[in-house]
C-alpha cells in the first residue's frame, strides 16, 4: 500500500470518527495540563490543530514538511508561544501532540496496514512535536531577553535631586549594555529637564576596575558633549585605593565620597554660574 493511500485511509478514519478522537485526546491533555487551561480553551485549540491535520492529510498526503501543512504547524508555533507565556514546560508543550498518538494506536494500530499507517503518521507527529519545541525556546528565549531589557531599565533611573541636577545611582556591575542604556537615559533626561548638571552616584558597584572607568568615562564625556557637568560620587575608601592602584585617572571630572557632597558642589557650581550670569548683564 502506497503512502497515499494510508494518507487517504487515515483521513478517512479520522474524519469518521473526529468526535470520539478528539474528545479523548482532549481528556489525556486536560489531566496533563492540570486545570492551567480552561476546557473550552483546550478543545478549541485542539479541535483547530485536528481540523488542520485532517485537511492536511487529504490534500498532500504524510509529508509534515510540505506546504499542505503550512497552517498545521502555524497553529502549532502559535501554541507554543502560548504555552510559554503561560509558564508550561517545553515536554509539556510537546506532549500536547504526542498524545494524539496514544488516542489513535488502539484504534489505528490493529492490524498490519493499520499498524503501518499509524507508524508513518507516528512519525510525523514526532516531527510536529520537535516543531512545537523549538517554537517554544525561541519564544522562551524572546521572553528571556525582554525581561532582561526591563530589569535594565529598572536597575539604571535617572532621577532629578534639585532643579537643574539629575541624579544617576548605579547599582551593581556596570558592563557595556548597562553603560549604553545609562548614557541614553541620562542624555534625555538632561534634555527633557533642562539640568546643567549630573551626579553619577556608583555606592552601589561593588569594584572599579579599568573597564568600568573607561565605561563611567564614556558616560561623562557624553553628558558633557550636551552642555552639562558631571560628578562622580559614592567614591569609598576601598574603591579609591584600587582605583589608585590601578592607576585610573578621572582627570578633571569632579568626585566626592558622598552623594550629598556631590549635590552641594552642584548647586554651588549652579549658583555661581547665576551669579556670573547677572554680572555679565550689568
Amino acid at each position: 500500500m502506497t503512502t497515499e493511500s494510508n494518507s487517504q485511509i487515515l483521513s478517512e478514519r479520522l474524519t469518521a470518527e473526529r468526535d470520539a478522537f478528539l474528545a479523548q485526546w482532549a481528556r489525556v491533555v486536560g489531566t496533563e495540563v492540570q486545570g492551567r487551561l480552561s476546557t473550552v480553551e483546550l478543545e478549541r485549540e485542539l479541535g483547530e490543530l485536528y481540523d488542520a491535520v485532517v485537511a492536511a492529510l487529504t490534500a498532500g498526503g504524510l509529508d509534515g514538511r510540505g506546504e499542505h501543512f503550512r497552517e498545521v504547524r502555524s497553529l502549532l508555533i502559535e501554541l507554543s508561544r502560548n504555552r510559554a507565556r503561560q509558564g508550561f514546560t517545553p515536554t509539556e508543550t510537546a506532549r500536547c501532540v504526542f498524545a494524539l498518538k496514544e488516542v489513535l494506536e488502539p484504534a489505528l494500530a490493529a492490524d498490519e496496514n493499520g499498524a503501518r499507517t499509524y507508524l508513518q503518521f507516528a512519525r510525523l507527529l514526532d516531527d510536529l512535536g520537535l516543531l512545537t519545541t523549538e517554537a517554544y525556546v525561541r519564544t522562551r528565549e524572546e521572553i528571556i531577553s525582554s525581561q532582561a531589557e526591563q530589569l535594565l531599565e529598572l536597575s539604571t533611573p535617572v532621577v532629578q535631586l534639585w532643579k537643574g541636577v539629575v541624579g544617576v545611582p548605579l547599582v551593581g556591575t556596570l558592563d557595556s549594555a548597562r553603560t549604553q542604556v545609562v548614557m541614553e537615559k541620562l542624555l534625555q533626561n538632561l534634555v527633557d529637564s533642562d539640568s546643567t548638571h549630573a551626579i553619577i552616584d556608583i555606592t552601589g558597584v561593588p569594584t572599579v576596575d579599568t573597564q568600568v572607568a573607561q565605561h563611567l568615562l564614556k558616560t561623562v564625556v557624553a553628558a558633557r558633549m550636551m552642555g552639562a557637568q558631571c560628578i562622580i560620587s559614592g567614591i569609598r575608601p576601598q574603591i579609591a585605593q584600587t582605583i589608585v592602584a590601578l592607576g585610573i585617572e578621572f582627570g578633571d571630572i569632579p568626585t566626592n565620597a558622598s552623594l550629598s557632597d556631590a549635590l552641594r558642589r552642584a548647586l554651588k557650581e549652579i549658583a555661581q554660574d547665576a551669579e556670573d550670569d547677572v554680572r555679565g548683564l550689568l
